[in-house]
């Protein structure tokens, strides 16, 4: 670590302005390529492009060969096993959220994951149901074939049962999102996922686990509840509960008790002692099996009126084809699930790579799942992304590779085609337990509320709106609130970002906000103003507005007074009212001249003070006479940080010229430093330069400009250098007989001394 009392450094070297830089320095020319060459370069094919995609394509190809079967084969069996017992609940329970038959929510275990193996890039996630997703697209199926009432008018749906019309609409929608991940996987778009923030992904999947929550009670319960959807169907579902309550099955909630408990008790033994045991104790396995044991030994169907799994069958159904009158009434639902899954999926995967060192491609992903659900659409799958828990449950235990998440599925499919009957009687209420006790990391995400409030509280704010809009108006309603909150924080932050004037930290050329520290040192008649952020249309008239507040007036209402003050003058020269004698400018009028209104129109007084006929010079820091009133400008010089600004548009273009004349116009020298090369570059294209503005302007640093202003305006005062060694003839008039700084451009003679120009140090 650095010591401050003993580190020093000392670089000697010019002053740079941007021009003198470019001039002492070349700079190395690149060709620019056009939209053309881009087209062509995709469009090429060569052989080693050939090879690098069909890797790229089939992600397979690249860990195959580096798999290493002594090391990994044994731990990827040991996980795959592990896997795909979770897999088995987690599937039965899930499919409970879409309101569809439990047996459907295995096929998401084993559809999807067959494609991913050979499409996807992560090793390590467990692909499969994911509660968030199954839960919209039991949105959606109850939205077309209600519990109660008759089905959406849908032509396909003509000979098929409820449960039938429902399984087709969760596999169509299933089959269209699958289509958007591929066709968003082609177009390369997966920094989509970049609009979903952490905090946004939080608050989103709090609310999801509310709405789990909420429609797990009914299995928890018991009970008989018609499924709602839209807006504010969370608080039908509680209404239709708490009426009901009195009819609880006491067998099922004691039941679910039972087995929360001893899952969540165990879960807590993994998690403290997960560096001493060798794989995770599978509770929900152990407690599935005892209740299935239970439930057919006291026969909880018949005798207890426990709602059950049912008959499970041992083959898989024929595949379907979509319908496309479900396409056209899904799409808009289908689109924030494929956005959902993916951006789920996704950042779980990452976070593995991250910590086992290895790249992942957001655009092969879409492609996976978007595959995956193609697949798994055709055969009558659940949307399929990740589930945190599974996906853990995977990489604690030793996966390495996706062969891990092949065994799960061949152990799934051992449970289709083999032993699924002997799940037959197991409670739905055991199944909504276990989905109740793996809300709990979702649910915990709350306590993340009093942090965000007091670190970031625009965070804070699209947290509590996402997770609110998507409680009472829906999860797609709300992600869409989410993402509008999300987008209005970025432009607030772009919009009115925190300007500050700059300092001079004494004894360095370190420049900081004059707000923060004490020993600053704020140069007299310079200000320096930085911007932290680009500059657009939508900014540019805050960025102007503190600009003004920073130095103290406003330059445009100043050159407007002094063109006034000009024409007065001389008007009232042109009338006789000042005369120019031997002794000076004297009025022959003796009462107070009035102002009267300026008959010009405001285009001329925003243009540069015209001093032409007249004989005089005006000092704009004295008082005039007639009553003359212009405010004083109390700073020589401005210097703009563009260090902070990223871009310009042509509308923050045009904003920024006009304000910089405005200063020019009322003798202020503006100076912007720290700019980016292809910004200035941008200015010149766009005919930013002209008479006024030049591109002398420009310097490479904060100091490099104060030492080029230092060198133009030293810190002693001009009135002080030529005290006494000027002649000025005064003007007097009726009301102001002495005292009028308005001295004659012939006779005013300035002699300053200069010495040498100092070596500049840094």
């Amino acid at each position: 670590m650095l010591r401050p009392s003993t580190q020093r450094y000392s670089v000697t070297r010019p002053l740079y302005s941007e021009d003198t830089f470019e001039d002492e320095h070349a700079k190395v020319y690149r060709k620019h390529k056009r939209l053309l060459d881009h087209f062509i370069q995709y469009f090429t094919c060569t052989s080693e492009r050939a090879k690098n995609t069909a890797v790229s394509l089939l992600p397979i190809i690249g860990w195959m060969k580096i798999y290493s079967i002594k090391d990994w084969l044994l731990n990827d069996i040991v996980s795959g096993v592990s896997t795909g017992l979770v897999a088995v609940l987690q599937g039965l329970a899930y499919s409970l959220l879409a309101s569809i038959s439990p047996w459907y929510g295995l096929y998401a275990a084993f559809f999807p994951v067959i494609m991913y193996f050979f499409l996807g890039t992560s090793r390590h996630i467990s692909v499969g149901a994911f509660p968030v997703l199954s839960l919209m697209v039991g949105a959606v199926v109850t939205r077309l074939v209600p519990d109660e009432g008759l089905p959406a008018n849908i032509t396909a749906f003509e000979g098929l049962t409820k449960d039938e019309q429902r399984i087709l609409v969760s596999a169509s929608l299933t089959f269209l999102v699958g289509l958007f991940q591929l066709g968003m996987g082609l177009l390369q778009v997966g920094f989509i996922v970049m609009y979903l923030s952490d905090t946004l992904i939080s608050g989103f999947t709090t609310a999801a686990a509310v709405h789990i929550l909420v429609s797990q009670l009914k299995f928890v319960l018991g009970l008989t509840v018609p499924g709602f959807s839209g807006p504010l169907s969370i608080i039908y579902t509680l209404k239709s509960l708490f009426t009901q309550i009195t009819s609880t099955n006491i067998h099922d909630l004691v039941t679910s008790i039972v087995v929360m408990v001893m899952v969540l008790g165990v879960k807590e033994i993994n998690d403290r002692f997960k560096s001493k045991l060798p794989v995770p104790i599978p509770i929900e396995v152990i407690m599935t099996v005892i209740a299935c044991g239970v439930s057919y030994a006291f026969n909880f169907s018949e005798n207890h009126g426990v709602d059950v799994v049912g008959k499970i069958p041992n083959t898989f159904e024929s595949p379907i084809a979509p319908s496309l009158q479900v396409f056209q009434m899904t799409a808009v639902e289908a689109f924030p699930i494929a956005i959902v899954g993916f951006s789920v999926a996704f950042a779980v995967a990452k976070v593995y790579s991250v910590k086992h060192d290895y790249l992942i491609d957001g655009n092969q992903e879409l492609i996976a799942f978007g595959a995956s659900n193609i697949f798994g659409g055709a055969f009558k799958s659940l949307a399929a992304s990740t589930a945190l828990s599974r996906s853990a449950v995977q990489e604690s235990t030793g996966g390495k590779t996706q062969i891990a998440g092949l065994l799960s599925a061949l152990i799934v499919l051992v449970v289709i085609l083999g032993i699924g009957f002997l799940l037959e009687p197991l409670p739905k209420s055991v199944l909504g337990a276990v989905v109740i006790v793996n809300l709990k990391g979702m649910l915990m995400q709350v306590v993340t509320v009093p942090y965000l409030w007091k670190k970031d509280r625009p965070d804070c704010i699209v947290w509590v709106g996402t997770c609110l809009a998507a409680i009472f108006l829906g999860l797609d309603l709300g992600l869409a609130v989410g993402l509008g909150l999300e987008l209005l924080t970025v432009v607030f932050r772009a919009q009115f970002p925190r300007c500050c004037v700059l300092a001079n930290i004494s004894g360095t050329d370190i420049y900081r906000d004059r707000k923060d520290y004490v020993n600053i040192y704020e140069p007299e008649g310079v200000k320096i103003f930085r911007i932290p952020s680009p500059i657009f249309f939508a900014n540019i008239d805050f960025f102007r507005d503190k600009l003004k507040d920073a130095v103290g007036f406003n330059p445009l209402r100043i050159l407007r007074k002094r063109n006034k003050a000009v024409k007065k003058i001389k008007k009232m020269i042109k009338k006789g009212e000042l005369t120019l004698t031997s002794n000076g400018l004297q009025a022959t009028c003796s009462m107070p001249i009035e102002e009267s209104e300026d008959e010009s129109n405001m285009e001329d007084l925003d243009k540069p003070t015209d001093y032409s006929d007249l004989p005089i010079q005006v000092n704009w820091s004295a008082d005039l006479p007639a009553n003359i009133r212009v405010p004083p400008v109390n700073i020589h010089s401005l210097i703009l940080d563009f260090s902070g600004v990223s871009f310009l548009d042509i509308s923050a273009l045009k904003g920024l010229k006009a304000a910089l004349k405005e200063f020019i116009r009322v003798s202020v020298d503006v100076y912007i430093v720290g700019c980016d090369p292809y910004i200035i570059e941008k200015l010149r294209n766009c005919k930013f330069f002209d008479d006024e503005i030049k591109t002398s302007i420009f310097f490479l640093t904060i100091h490099d400009a104060m030492l080029f202003i230092h060198e133009s305006h030293p810190p002693k005062t001009v009135s002080e250098e030529v005290s006494g060694s000027f002649r000025s003839q005064h003007i007097n008039s009726s009301s102001t007989s002495n005292g009028l700084k308005i001295q004659t451009m012939e006779d005013m003679k300035i002699e300053v001394e200069t010495d040498t120009k100092p070596e500049t140090r840094f």
